[in-house]
């Protein structure tokens, strides 16, 4: 497309002269002002975003965010909780705790060394938890009721607590008073359960002390009942341990008969046998057969030994070449005869230089060299003979010591299969004598040992009467009171953040849409909304241009000609974004249109002051051009085209061509083209008009739309192709969200006019009225 800044001689390629015409009065367009002085990405502008760190500091930070949000929240359980800690507090009623040390030993004095039938613990933790436990059973709580007679104390059923939900409970029974009383064993045994519950023991670390501990209102019956409990435990456990050896020497005696009747018919049936099977017994660990059995084995490996060595000899002999044989080269004779051949070999050598081998002195060498030959292979002979004798002669002994071997194992088989029952009849006798003066030693001892009264628990101090009350402790109560207080003021505060489905952040729309967050706008009262777009040094009109400078780098060709702006729904500051965009880049030298394509609730012509009797409508039913619904603004480079008289059919309009028609005319004329598109949740009209610019801009209100409803619009405009290319954040509240968001750039650059951004400034201006960049300086 050509460059649409030329003015108003320019050609019109689409024959469109009158939109020309209409533009023709707006100054020429200044281009490449994405770098101009005062704009862009620089100091102060926009929010200042905080550098993302690791998960840790940012999970640090979403706490925080949540404890700064929720901070009434928080401090109101906390003060909630605290009064009621401080009320329940000062209705108790006071405990007074006496204690009383004992000393706790694994074993007592032993007076006679094996007297003492009581188990031994193996392991001391287990034994020692053993005792603590015991300590605190209902048996030893009854004991010390019984020894008190505290049944009979009815200061002692007095309740120990003021409770509300006891008191209601109270007031609102109206189950009948028993007329009789409870029984002697029944107060008892509630005596028994009120001071099993209000007992502690607590061991000393390190050591075999305990402390008991008895807690009460009465702080004389407090030390009472304390000692009451070591003193019960003591005598508990020299009872056990008196009723243990009773038990032992009942039983030892009943044994100790039952073994004595075992160990005489055992050794009648032993006798028995003996004389049956002829067997004397003697004093000799081992038999003449088992003796000779050894001694056969002993031999058979030695002649073993001998037969595989005769056979190596022999094997070595057969195979390999006699000639080279060990045994024959240590030979004598055979070295004789080797010595007589090898001197006739040379004299034969020697002669048969001179004489033919048929010479008879040649014929008589050699006769002599071939008998000298026939002696050493006999020789050799004898040799191989003698070797293979020997290793048949190993071979039959050993087979012979074989046989005499199997001939003394069935012997002593015998034997011992005869001595089998014997010996185990000898071992029953052994053991019955065995087991029976273990008996009757043991129950000596025991004997003994139950009439002397060890014990391996001590009172080492006893308790004495507190003289204030240990309970209840007001500081400890406050401090509990206001940590569970303040746990659930951020447990609430978290459910709450966790069940709030409302877009409140740029994380929060970024993290399930992934688009980027081209701006965030804060929140202003509605009815100043006007005043701070006007007023260039306002956190709003600068957050809106950081907004404007974001779009410049949105896509690859920079800023998008054609923009549709929209949102969910109703009121979430779309029209004011659409309005502070397009006077934004009219501020920078080009040529704006502004269309009010919300057809159905127009607001433009309201926020700037125009009259709406003709407009988009006019046009897309073909009752009117362009120019004829085109109004000049208070601002030279921005026009408005509103949304004209309300039709019955805006859907249908927008979904022809002239839509498309009219944004291809208006970019030959105009720089950039914002549309203000309706909601789209129930709507078509925001897919078409999105569908037919060139990039789409969603506006989220924070903390009016929830999740589901944006990602269902957002879900819309991706089926209608439309190109969304970020989201603007409106109405943020950085203070009750908890953000670090600001504005605190300093304006003027060294310029003592406030409206100075670094440029020039336009003297051609009425006096009185706000300077404004000139687009040579900008350009």
């Amino acid at each position: 497309m050509q460059d649409t800044g030329q003015g108003v001689g320019r050609p019109d390629p689409s024959g469109n002269g009158t939109l020309v015409a209409a533009a023709a009065a707006l100054p020429p367009a200044s281009r490449d002002l994405a770098g101009a002085p005062g704009y862009g990405y620089g100091p102060g502008y926009g929010y200042a975003q905080q550098e993302e760190g690791g998960n840790l500091a940012q999970t640090l930070q979403q706490y925080l965010r949540i404890i700064v949000k929720r901070r009434w929240l928080i401090l109101s359980c906390a003060l909630v909780v605290l009064a009621l800690g401080t009320v329940r507090t000062l209705m108790q009623t006071p405990l007074y705790s006496a204690s009383v040390r004992i000393q706790i030993d694994r074993e007592g004095v032993k007076v006679v060394e094996g007297g003492d039938t009581s188990p031994r613990e193996s392991d001391s933790y287990d034994y020692m938890r053993t005792q603590y436990e015991l300590l605190k059973s209902r048996s030893m709580a009854e004991r010390v009721a019984s020894r008190l007679v505290l049944g009979s104390d009815e200061n002692f059923f007095a309740p120990r607590n003021a409770s509300l939900t006891g008191l209601l409970r109270s007031v609102l029974s109206s189950s009948p008073k028993q007329s009789t009383s409870p029984s002697t064993a029944d107060k008892e045994s509630a005596a028994a359960g009120i001071a099993q519950s209000n007992v502690a023991v607590r061991p000393v670390s390190g050591s075999r002390l305990v402390d008991i501990e008895y807690t009460d209102p009465n702080p004389d019956r407090a030390q009472r009942i304390a000692n009451a409990y070591a003193e019960a435990y003591v005598a508990s456990n020299i009872d056990k341990r008196f009723e243990a050896n009773q038990y032992a020497k009942t039983f030892l005696d009943d044994q100790s008969k039952q073994l004595k009747l075992r160990l005489e018919e055992s050794e009648k049936a032993m006798l028995a046998f003996a004389e049956r099977e002829q067997i004397v017994e003697v004093n000799e660990k081992t038999s003449i057969a088992e003796a000779n059995l050894a001694a056969a084995n002993a031999a058979l490996g030695s002649l073993i030994s001998e037969r595989i060595k005769n056979e190596q000899l022999w094997r070595q002999v057969e195979s390999a070449n006699a000639i080279t044989l060990p045994q024959v080269l240590s030979n004598g004779v055979i070295e004789s005869l080797r010595s007589q051949r090898n001197e006739l070999k040379r004299d034969y050598e020697q002669k048969l230089e001179t004489f033919k081998p048929s010479y008879p002195a040649m014929v008589q060498i050699a006769n002599k060299i071939g008998e000298i030959d026939r002696q050493i292979a006999a020789e050799i002979k004898t040799i191989r003979s003698s070797l293979k004798a020997a290793y048949e002669s190993s071979a039959e002994q050993e087979t012979k010591m074989k046989a005499r071997i199997e001939e003394l194992r069935m012997a002593a088989l015998d034997l011992q299969k005869r001595a089998v029952q014997y010996n185990i009849l000898k071992r029953e006798v052994e053991s019955n004598r065995g087991l029976y003066n273990e008996i009757l030693q043991r129950f000596k001892q025991v004997d003994v040992a139950s009439g002397v009264g060890t014990n391996n628990v001590f009172i080492v101090d006893r308790a004495m009467a507190p003289g204030a009350p240990s309970s209840p402790n007001l500081s400890r109560a406050l401090v509990l009171a206001l940590a569970l207080g303040l746990g659930l003021g951020l447990g609430s505060a978290y459910l709450l953040e966790i069940l709030d489905d409302r877009v409140r952040a740029p994380e929060d729309v970024e993290q399930f849409s992934g688009l980027a967050t081209l701006g965030i706008i804060p929140r202003v009262p509605s009815n100043n909304m006007q005043a701070e777009l006007t007023d260039p040094r306002s956190a709003i009109a600068e957050a809106y241009r950081s907004t404007a400078t974001a779009l410049q780098f949105s896509t690859e060709g920079g800023l998008p000609r054609s923009i549709a702006i929209t949102s969910s729904g109703p009121g979430e500051g779309k029209s004011s974004t659409a309005i502070a965009i397009a006077r934004h880049f009219a501020t920078m030298g080009r040529k704006v249109l502004l269309i009010d394509g919300d057809m159905r609730k127009p607001s433009l012509h309201e926020k700037l002051g125009h009259d709406n009797s003709s407009g988009l409508s006019n046009y897309l039913t073909g009752s009117a051009l362009p120019p004829d619904v085109i109004q000049a603004t208070d601002h030279p480079n921005l026009a408005l085209m509103g949304s004209g008289p309300l039709p019955p059919n805006a859907a249908d309009l927008l979904g022809g061509t002239r839509i498309f028609s009219l944004i291809s005319q208006g970019l030959e004329v105009f720089d950039l083209i914002v549309i203000d598109s309706p909601p789209l949740l129930g709507l078509a009209d925001a897919q078409l008009l999105a569908s037919a610019a060139s990039a789409t801009v969603f506006v989220v209100g924070a903390g009016e739309q929830r999740k589901g409803a944006v990602r269902s619009a957002l879900r819309r405009l991706q089926l209608s192709r439309a190109n969304v290319i970020g989201i603007v954040l409106t109405k943020f509240d950085m203070k009750s969200g908890g953000y670090g968001y600001g504005y605190g750039y300093g304006y003027g650059y060294g310029s003592s006019d406030p409206y100075s951004y670094g440029g020039k400034v336009d003297q051609s201006q009425p006096a009185g009225d706000k300077p404004r960049l000139s687009s040579s300086a900008l350009s």
